[in-house]
């Protein structure tokens, strides 16, 4: 069967309806149409802020879209969560040129899930092989895929692409049936610990689960505030445009739970969660007033709550923090995969990732076994 690929500078340019008809059987919001329509629509994800669309279309003999790839051509390495600096200020001390780059990935999101959209193996044997095809056509330095799945992840070692981990906390649902069928899971001083800091965050506060038609521009407002006040002091610059949470609001809105607190019928703190087929992914948080204990119970008990009452499978609360493990989100790997041209850094890189997947499979062993708040036997 004869399949061709074609490249596109939007997701607009493939269509709403070719693309959900591939990344639709995933169950993953953050690949629909929807949310990557967001980030460009928005200004979000853009040429002018070093994320140009260059996504991948796949279509069979009757011209039929078979799968798609959500690839970027980037000016920088902001907003990915897979840190490569090193890498681009070694071929550069070199003489070379790493950026702009390609990447595969939902920008600003880590969030593993599926990279290469489509049911069979030869198309998506087309999009990898379209992908490392375009690097060479524009003599790009470099190819990667951030946070595919762990199939994926294994396939694409198996073509060539140097293959590196990391690590991430989720919490896992053991067919819990209440909040207190989890806290009856893990040690005595753990369960105290956690009423507390609950007791302690709820004080004096009202704080909803919205979802649905119950989210209004006036909630995105006060979110958008507090994600302005919390992500410009720990990033500096935010990602996301106001715009962006109003277009998701009305596009996929019985797909997020927002998490609310309020003071006195106004709002101070929130935290954003998208909902999948199986699980629910923690996002953006922020508070404009500082409470105790409120960022645990807004993003991570909240957050069990939530999965345990829709019986998902777990629960993904993003990037670093070694603090949810005593709140039961144990450490599990995530990937990336890296396609080099430059045959000296690749080789550099490849002894690296060789010392570094061993170290980190160690840290997520040891971490789980000193550290898990669990009962154990």
């Amino acid at each position: 069967m004869t399949l061709q690929v074609q490249v596109h500078d939007s997701i607009e340019a493939i269509g709403r309806a070719d693309w959900n008809a591939c990344a639709d059987p995933t169950g993953d919001p953050f690949v629909s149409y929807d949310f990557l329509h967001a980030c460009e629509a928005s200004g979000s994800a853009v040429p002018r802020q070093g994320w140009g669309p260059r996504h991948l279309s796949v279509r069979d003999q009757a011209d039929t879209v078979v799968g798609v790839m959500p690839l970027y051509l980037k000016g920088h390495s902001q907003g990915e969560y897979v840190f490569d600096h090193a890498w681009a200020e070694a071929l550069e001390r070199a003489g070379g040129r790493y950026y702009p780059k390609l990447l595969s990935a939902v920008p600003f999101t880590p969030v593993t899930g599926p990279r290469l959209l489509a049911a069979t193996d030869a198309a998506r044997d087309a999009l990898l092989s379209g992908a490392m095809a375009l690097t060479e056509r524009l003599d790009l330095s470099s190819l990667h895929v951030n946070f595919p799945t762990g199939a994926e992840w294994t396939a694409m070692g198996e073509t060539g692409l140097l293959q590196r981990m990391d690590m991430q906390y989720v919490w896992t649902n053991r067919g819990y049936g209440s909040f207190e069928d989890f806290l009856a899971a893990l040690s005595s001083s753990r369960r105290k610990t956690i009423r507390r800091e609950r007791r302690e965050a709820q004080a004096g506060l009202d704080i909803r689960v919205l979802t649905g038609d119950a989210i209004t521009e006036a909630h995105w407002d006060a979110f958008f505030a507090f994600y302005m006040d919390t992500g410009g002091r720990k990033w500096g610059r935010p990602y996301l445009t106001r715009d962006f949470f109003s277009l998701i609001g009305e596009a996929m809105a019985d797909r997020i739970a927002l998490v609310m607190a309020f003071r006195d019928g106004a709002p101070i703190a929130g935290a954003l969660n998208l909902i999948g087929r199986e699980a629910l992914y923690g996002r953006q948080w922020g508070a404009l007033e500082e409470v105790p204990f409120l960022h645990f119970e807004l993003c991570y008990y909240r957050a069990i709550e939530f999965a345990i009452e829709r019986g998902l499978s777990r629960v993904e609360a993003g990037a670093q923090g070694e603090h949810k493990i005593a709140r039961g989100y144990l450490p599990t790997p995530v990937f990336s995969a890296h396609h080099i041209a430059h045959e000296g850094l690749r080789a550099a890189v490849a002894e690296y990732l060789a010392r570094e997947r061993p170290a980190v499979e160690a840290e997520i062993t040891a971490m789980t076994a000193d550290l898990s708040p669990y009962r154990r036997g």
